[in-house]
């Protein structure tokens, strides 16, 4: 693991639904020099079970087929960062009303059509659900299940609700569940109080720079 393993394990989830968060696995976006969490395959790996999406038996599996096909695993981690980059620019562009890049949308649905096929219903608790077959040990699991949380959010009456942190340079993306949906922030906490802290050092100094 890269040494930003620590800061894997700990990187905020604000986004509401697994494609924002994986979205967000880099810091100051917007900023010229933008800081990349998921460093290398096992990153990915390790963020992957940190949020949940894998279990341990397959952090476990891929963390060992990684370590045994090297090569084969820097084109799963390549794969899933140009996956990223694409449904950031996608939700992004959602967000602020522009076109979305059909080459982005492109690339999601190339994925899809791979990770699909490991999808089968199986009868759950009285009914019937969605699981994954046979992918336990297939390098390319964590992108697929982030490009299936992309396509049911972009199919979805939730979209609308998908917004970008107003924070300078942040560039993150959150669903808006707030009962007004008047969230402007990815963490008020963080960017939130900032921003905050910028607007009363700026009532503060109003005056004497005006007198300046």
């Amino acid at each position: 693991m890269s040494e930003t393993g620590h800061e894997v394990k700990n990187l905020k989830r604000v986004g509401g639904v697994i494609c924002l968060d994986f979205a967000n696995t880099v810091n100051h976006r917007r900023a010229e020099e933008y800081e990349e969490v998921l460093r290398d395959y096992e990153d990915l790996v390790v963020w992957s079970g940190h949020a949940g999406i894998l279990t341990k038996r397959q952090t476990e599996a891929l963390l060992r087929g990684a370590s045994l096909k090297p090569a084969e695993a820097k084109r799963a981690y390549t794969r899933a960062i140009e996956l990223r980059e694409g449904l950031y620019r996608t939700f992004s562009a959602w967000s602020r009303g522009c076109p979305v890049d059909p080459i982005d949308l492109d690339r999601l649905n190339a994925v899809l059509s791979t990770a699909l096929g490991h999808l089968r219903l199986e009868s759950r608790n009285g009914g019937f659900a969605w699981a994954w077959h046979g992918v336990d040990e297939e390098l390319n699991l964590p992108a697929w299940i982030v490009a299936r949380s992309a396509a049911e959010l972009l199919s979805s009456d939730r979209l609308p609700s998908v917004h970008e942190c107003a924070g300078d340079n942040c560039g993150w993306v959150f669903l808006d569940v707030s009962r007004n949906h008047s969230r402007r922030w990815c963490d008020m906490a963080d960017c939130g109080n900032r921003a905050k802290a910028r607007r009363h050092y700026a009532r503060k100094r109003g005056p004497t720079a005006a007198n300046g």
